[in-house]
């Protein structure tokens, strides 16, 4: 039933590429939003605007916890990975 079975599945192609190229976009946007590096340009920028006075305190410790926290989930994880526990 290979051939036969290839063919019936055939008009649903479509919805398997776009499946395996969805799961690829929401892979790199999770890759991107641990990415320590980029925690840290993130902090670094919310300070300038902090300094600037584009955002106040509350907003500046509500953001700097949420990166903060993120950060943290990267850190626990990659001991995780690596059986330091």
């Amino acid at each position: 039933m290979g051939l036969i079975g290839g063919i019936l599945k055939l008009p649903a192609a479509p919805f398997h590429g776009a499946g395996w190229v969805l799961r690829q976009v929401v892979a790199e946007a999770e890759r991107q939003y641990y990415d320590p590096s980029a925690i840290q340009r993130e902090l670094h920028a919310l300070s300038e605007q902090l300094d600037e006075g584009l955002i106040d305190e509350e907003e500046f410790d509500r953001r700097e916890d949420e990166l903060l926290d993120r950060l943290e989930a990267v850190q626990e994880q990659r001991r995780r990975d690596q059986g330091d526990y």
